[in-house]
């Protein structure tokens, strides 16, 4: 069958050169483009002005914004790192179509071994992850043959290059010199839109969102850094006298600002300066606003505050979790945007230059992250069993998909529980020793009775023992248990309580001996 790419279009030619290695001078000088920085004395007006440029196809000044904005401002940089870094992580597969044939199964056999075998694959995600912030990547495809097998290089290419098709706002295209920009050669680009929200590339990029915390944050940090620079100086008043020339007036004016900090200076005769109450204020309204845009950011970025900073206030386990729940939903739709891109741009053309069983874009195997959390083995632990017992048919592949448990393969080994052996313990030699010394030590009267009490006391005829003792109190209580109380008090004086007490001492001892040497 005809190579055809992932819309049906037969392709035009073999995937050879770059298409920015093109002769045309106008492509060939993209190489020679330098950002202009757009965030040096960026105003409200300029970016409004930069805002509606991109929405029109001009797409270089945002993106230049959002890269100066990610290098300034170390908070957007370190909320950005955590979500893609959280991308890296994730396990990966390539799945099959469905009812796949054998030679569909092969070939995703196939796909997998040149997947795993790149080493740059971490590369890739991350520099795909870059259109999170700046609303598309781009990384053309420098094809090479390895081992009879049509394998792509990646390389990064600046957001800046590229514009949009004038007749189509979500096309994107190459920039030439021409009103309309050169059309992305079939399998050369890995185009990776990331939709922030919903709109066209121009307006879906997150940094539109993050911009005006940005600018607001920035004036903030300004102001403040003005205010520590004349906070607790005084108030310096230059007098010059009527008649002073403009050289004078100048000498005066560059005294009254040297003043302050070099503590010294000298001005013309008949000139004074005076020195005012010192400045007073506060630095809380600017870390207040500083405060406020960064927190903004940090709901921008990752949906919540709480795992980026803690205030002491508002700051709970409880809702720390909730927002990295949160953190993990967005971690989870841009994999998912990220698997889509790869399934088209890279799993699809190597399918259709190495795949043997290639029938046409209907049928692709698809490359998905493994997005499941494992459940609390605990608690299968706990209950599983009882849910067995009920007669509820569990099958085993549920289990450990929900535990993350892989399947053991042919002769591997596995871990089985092996029956208890129950023991004897005998006691311990130290043990032995005082229980003989305690033994040796008692009368033979007292030894009889140590006997008999652990007899009794195996035998569980403890109550026997005791009939002697307690006999007046079971002979009340059996002729007249109404008098019991109210005799109970001239009767119990009596009852031999010295041997009652005597004789439970011995028996706990007993117990303590018996527990030592049989625990």
């Amino acid at each position: 069958m005809a190579i055809v790419d992932i819309y049906g279009q037969p392709l035009t030619s073999e995937p050879k050169e770059m298409q920015t290695h093109d002769d045309r001078a106008q492509i060939a000088g993209l190489y020679q483009h330098f950002s202009d920085h757009p965030s040096r004395g960026l105003t409200p007006a300029r970016l409004a002005a930069i805002m509606s440029e991109a929405e029109r196809g001009n797409l270089v000044s945002q993106c230049e914004l959002a890269e100066d904005m990610e290098e300034k401002d170390g908070h957007i940089f370190s909320e950005l790192q955590k979500r893609r870094n959280a991308l890296l992580g994730l396990d990966w597969q390539i799945v099959a179509p469905r009812n796949a044939s054998k030679a569909e199964l092969a070939d995703v056999s196939m796909l997998t071994e040149l997947m795993e075998d790149r080493t740059d694959f971490n590369t890739i995600l991350l520099n795909m992850s870059d259109a999170i912030l700046k609303g598309f990547g781009n990384q053309e495809l420098e094809w090479q043959t390895i081992e009879k097998k049509r394998v792509p290089l990646c390389h990064w290419r600046d957001p800046a290059w590229f514009q949009t098709n004038p007749n189509d706002r979500n096309e994107l295209r190459l920039r030439d010199g021409s009103y309309e920009g050169a059309e992305l050669q079939q399998f050369g680009w890995i185009t990776h839109k990331h939709a922030a929200k919903s709109g066209y590339v121009g307006r879906s990029a997150l940094a539109r969102v993050l911009f005006w915390p940005y600018l607001f944050k920035n004036f903030s940090v300004r102001d403040l850094a003005e205010f520590l620079e004349i906070y607790g100086l005084p108030l310096r008043l230059g007098k010059y006298p009527t008649g002073a020339s403009e050289k004078e007036k100048a000498t005066l004016l560059r005294a009254v600002m040297s003043i302050g900090h070099n503590a010294g200076g000298i001005i013309p005769r008949g000139m004074d300066i005076e020195f005012q109450e010192a400045a007073k204020g506060s630095s809380t309204p600017f870390e207040a606003m500083m405060a406020w845009c960064e927190k903004t950011q940090s709901k921008a970025i990752l949906g919540g505050t709480l795992t980026s900073q803690a205030d002491g206030k508002s700051s709970t386990n409880a809702l720390g979790n909730v927002h990295n729940e949160v953190r993990q939903e967005l971690r989870d739709g841009d994999a998912k945007q990220i698997a889509a891109t790869l399934t088209r741009d890279l799993i699809y053309p190597l399918y259709a230059l190495n795949g043997r069983s290639f029938s046409g874009p209907h049928r692709i195997p698809r490359f998905e992250f493994d997005l499941s959390e494992p459940e609390d083995i605990e608690t299968y632990a706990r209950f599983i069993p009882a849910i067995v017992k009920m007669g509820v048919p569990v099958p085993v592949s549920w289990i450990t998909d929900k535990l993350q448990i892989p399947e053991p393969k042919d002769g591997e080994a596995v871990l089985v529980m092996q029956p208890a052996q129950p023991k004897e313990q005998a006691p311990s030699q130290p043990e032995q020793t005082a229980l003989a010394a305690l033994k040796a030590g008692l009368a033979h009267s007292d030894q009889d009775e140590l006997d008999q009490a652990l007899e009794e006391l195996t035998k569980g005829n403890l109550s026997e023992s005791l009939m002697d003792t307690v006999a007046p109190l079971m002979k009340l209580a059996d002729s007249n248990p109404d008098d019991l109380e109210a005799k109970l008090q001239t009767l119990w004086p009596e009852v031999d309580s010295d041997a009652l007490a005597d004789r439970l001492a011995k028996i706990f001892f007993v117990a303590e001996l018996w527990g030592m040497t049989n625990a």
